[in-house]
């Protein structure tokens, strides 16, 4: 009777230890690529790795600390992230991926990002011809800030290598760096508001510039294609800020690579829009998350199969 006894616990453990290896080889990890934390790739992907990990079953999403766009491709391409936000200038295949282009595929079209070229006063700059022979921060090396800060430079007849002297900072380096007059200008491409810039217009003694580049856009989509809209940063957007501010805007992505099934992107991007509530609760850009954006006109790389299945039960083309 014992031996039946210890031989029944025996088996109860390890049906038990057998079923709980079941449970978590069906438990999938999934890494979001964001930005640095000055801007709002990272407390938006922090929030939507929060929805889906709760929403879905068997699913834990975590929001990963990156350099931005041109990281996030790449850690796509390496097969260390399975979704990431991205620029649709970085997605549409930059120079930096002529020769290694990685294969992305849309989940989302998110929100549009804001140009801001940011000074302060007291460096004499007013318009973008005035950084000329002025310390210039055109974004960090793994962001697509970067990549739309060459194209506006090269836009308002700048040379971004002999007429200014550049840095290749973040949101908050630049900052930082403005601060301590190691800079007198930067680019930063984001939504509204940006944390760090926030930070900056809020500095006591300082008061922010942004400087107006919306006449950049036709010259940029004749070279590059129709990406980009000339918008404008409303006054008040930050503190200290007193009149409309006219800029270049891009959409941003929620992109994957080519192994995602259909039944996860459909499931990811279900979530995303019906959970929109959410994710606006920690940052308002996620207003955008709607099916009205769905357009292919502002994603450069073609629909997850999945992400259309869900966009045509909701009547929408993607």
């Amino acid at each position: 009777m014992m031996k039946i006894k210890k031989t029944a616990a025996i088996l109860a453990i390890a049906c038990s230890l057998t079923l709980a290896g079941v449970v978590h080889a069906q438990q999938k990890t999934m890494s979001i690529g964001t930005g640095g934390t000055g801007g709002v790739y990272y407390p938006l992907g922090g929030a939507i790795a929060n929805v889906l990990s709760k929403a879905l079953p068997n699913l834990t999403a975590t929001a990963e600390v990156t350099g931005g766009s041109i990281d996030n491709l790449k850690l796509i391409g390496a097969g260390q992230s399975e979704m990431a936000f991205t620029m649709a200038d970085a997605a549409q295949g930059n120079e930096k991926f002529r020769n290694n282009k990685v294969a992305l595929q849309t989940l989302l079209v998110v929100y549009p990002n804001r140009m801001h070229v940011v000074t302060v006063e007291g460096t004499g700059i007013e318009t973008l011809a005035d950084l000329k022979g002025k310390r210039v921060s055109t974004g960090s090396p793994g962001g697509a800030t970067e990549v739309m800060a060459f194209r506006v430079i090269e836009a308002a007849g700048l040379d971004k290598d002999k007429d200014m002297k550049r840095e290749r900072l973040g949101a908050s380096e630049s900052v930082n760096a403005i601060k301590d007059r190691k800079i007198d200008a930067f680019f930063w491409v984001g939504g509204i508001p940006t944390a760090a810039i926030t930070d900056l217009a809020a500095t006591p003694g300082m008061k922010i510039k942004l400087i107006d580049h919306g006449d950049t856009v036709e010259k940029m989509n004749a070279k590059y294609g129709k990406l980009y809209t000339a918008s404008t940063i409303k006054a008040g957007s930050y503190p200290g800020q007193d009149k409309d501010n006219a800029i270049a805007e891009v959409w941003n992505l929620i992109v994957t690579g080519n192994k995602m099934s259909d039944d996860d992107a459909y499931a990811i991007v279900k979530t995303l829009v019906e959970k929109k509530a959410d994710i606006v609760a920690v940052h308002k850009e996620a207003e955008s998350f709607s099916l009205d954006n769905q357009v292919q006109a502002r994603s450069p790389v073609p629909f997850h199969p999945g992400a259309l299945r869900y966009f045509k039960e909701k009547g929408v083309g993607g």
